[in-house]
């Protein structure tokens, strides 16, 4: 596999807080799914979590080489943890179209968050040509 593009974010928890404060459920609604918002609230400091979503979502469209471009939504990139809790990126609607065109086989997350920031990483990857990999 090679590697397509990389994104990298970093976000203030405060932001997020005054959003969720501000907009509640109309914000928390637009941006997460149902599942990162059982996992957000599931965790101790959900803030931290959100945010870190957050991040991993503007790492993932910055990797794919896009911003929140014209048949893109939030909620088209979903931020799953495996068992062991490795972040995963799961892609539906306008996010899967463009990873279909683009060729990318996997899209590679990771994320760190602390009491006043989160940061995420993503990289792209597409199948080397010729190869079936």
């Amino acid at each position: 596999m090679h590697i397509l593009g990389i994104g990298v974010d970093i976000t203030e928890c405060l932001r997020i807080a005054r959003m969720i404060e501000r907009y509640g459920d109309l914000f928390i609604n637009r941006v997460y799914t149902s599942e990162e918002v059982r996992y957000c609230q599931s965790r101790k400091q959900s803030t931290q979590h959100y945010t870190g979503r957050w991040a991993a979502k503007e790492a993932v469209l910055k990797a794919l080489g896009t911003g929140w471009i014209q048949g893109i939504h939030w909620r088209d990139i979903e931020i799953r943890n495996e068992p062991g809790g490795r972040p995963t990126v799961a892609v539906r609607g306008g996010a899967q179209d463009l990873v279909e065109r683009m060729g990318v086989r996997q899209v590679l997350v990771s994320i760190s968050h602390c009491r006043t920031h989160a940061t995420a990483y993503a990289m792209a990857l597409a199948k080397e040509e010729g190869t079936g990999e």
